[in-house]
């Protein structure tokens, strides 16, 4: 399973870094951006070396940071852009399932892929993702078969080790979540 987690100016560390932990113990995965190799600084200052374009996978990981504090960089900022949702939209439309993890549900909201369709975020965001037409699900982790979301920060090691289950079976995420030393949560609500 080719995996990629995207990753922008102004991203929250853990909202990537936590399920790229999680899926490479499991897949192929790259961090990427829009723009491809180069640094991004993260919501909270850690430099993170980008390792490839944002391009064509099997799942994409959309992190969020910043859309609470309407931040000058982060998934605010990046959706008042544009460029990251169509990005975004135009994989969906390749067949890449999408899953983001906290407020990164914005971005693919903004993208397109929420209206009318189950989905969570961070508890702060929820009132925006719902005006923006995301039937919310009160679930720690929301599986719409090719759109995924999850709410705040430490969810997205939720989300990913539900990913891995739905990809390479219980034990295999059972084992990663003992391994890493993390009680799964939940609950998860799957169509």
């Amino acid at each position: 399973m080719r995996t990629d987690v995207l990753v922008y100016d102004g991203f929250d560390e853990l909202d990537a870094l936590g399920p790229y932990e999680v899926l490479s113990k499991a897949a192929d995965v790259s961090l990427v951006s829009l723009a491809g190799a180069g640094t991004v600084t993260g919501s909270h200052g850690l430099g993170l070396a980008v390792q490839g374009r944002l391009a064509e996978c099997e799942l994409l990981v959309v992190p969020g940071g910043g859309w609470n504090d309407r931040a000058a960089v982060g998934a605010y900022a990046e959706a008042q852009r544009g460029e990251l949702p169509e990005a975004i939209r135009a994989l969906h439309e390749h067949g890449t399932v999408i899953a983001s993890v906290c407020t990164g549900a914005m971005l693919v909201s903004a993208a397109g892929l929420l209206r009318g369709r189950p989905a969570t975020t961070h508890h702060r965001a929820i009132d925006a993702l719902r005006g923006q037409g995301a039937e919310i699900v009160d679930a720690r982790v929301v599986d719409d078969g090719d759109v995924l979301s999850c709410g705040g920060v430490t969810s997205g090691i939720d989300l990913a080790l539900w990913l891995v289950e739905r990809h390479r079976g219980a034990e295999v995420a059972h084992r990663i979540a003992a391994e890493i030393e993390h009680e799964r949560r939940g609950p998860l609500w799957r169509r």
